[in-house]
């Protein structure tokens, strides 16, 4: 597509929202990312083609000692709301100890208008499973506009797709650079996740093998 083949697998320095807007529209199949915490995301994510999903990963955030939502602002966006995902990290950072832990963060599939079909199916593990399932054997393009160290390209070049990652940092950008150079260090994790969710068995078999109790 003219205008987009200068962006393709490539790590961009620069303002997300800025570089976004030389992005043609209707020009990326997925988007994937977790911008930072305290911002409060404007951009409207009209690259994505029609019926295209975004996976936008975000957590309860606390300004003057109220909590905000992200569904806040996601509602007042264009995008459609096809699924709220609770990720369970584990881990939490709490330095102030005013609040209980909180150890899970959402992760939101919006799409632009009906979605595909697709088999329904941030550690790199989350973005392969993402890619694997919407796109498949299929070529596409999958953009993170707030890349960081590059984890959803690194899983996006390892399943054989395009990619695009913006950062406003510098350091990050190259960061997400060497690591794509050395992207089949991480292999062994990709092919371990996709493994997990070929189906070889129907949840009829599984439970006739007492897999699961009646």
């Amino acid at each position: 597509m003219e205008g987009l083949e200068k962006f393709i697998n490539q790590v961009i320095h620069g303002d997300a929202l800025e570089v976004l807007k030389e992005i043609p529209d209707n020009s990326i199949d997925l988007g994937i990312t977790s911008p930072p915490y305290n911002k409060k995301e404007k951009y409207g994510g009209w690259w994505i083609k029609e019926g295209g999903s975004f996976f936008y990963n975000h957590k309860l955030r606390y300004e003057d000692g109220k909590m905000i939502h992200p569904l806040q602002w996601l509602i007042k966006t264009k995008w459609n709301i096809w699924q709220e995902i609770i990720w369970n990290r584990k881990i939490a950072g709490n330095i102030r100890g005013w609040r209980f832990w909180q150890v899970e963060e959402r992760i939101y599939w919006l799409v632009k208008g009906k979605p595909k079909e697709h088999p329904a199916v941030f550690p790199i593990e989350l973005p392969t499973r993402i890619i694997a399932s919407f796109l498949e054997e299929e070529d596409g393009i999958v953009i993170d506009p707030f890349c960081g160290t590059g984890t959803t390209l690194v899983a996006a070049k390892l399943l054989g797709k395009n990619y695009i990652g913006i950062d406003i940092s510098e350091k990050y950008v190259e960061y997400a650079r060497r690591r794509l150079e050395r992207a089949e260090e991480e292999r062994v994790r990709v092919l371990r996740e996709l493994s997990f969710h070929k189906v070889e068995l129907t949840f009829r078999e599984r439970k006739e093998r007492g897999f699961w109790g009646s």
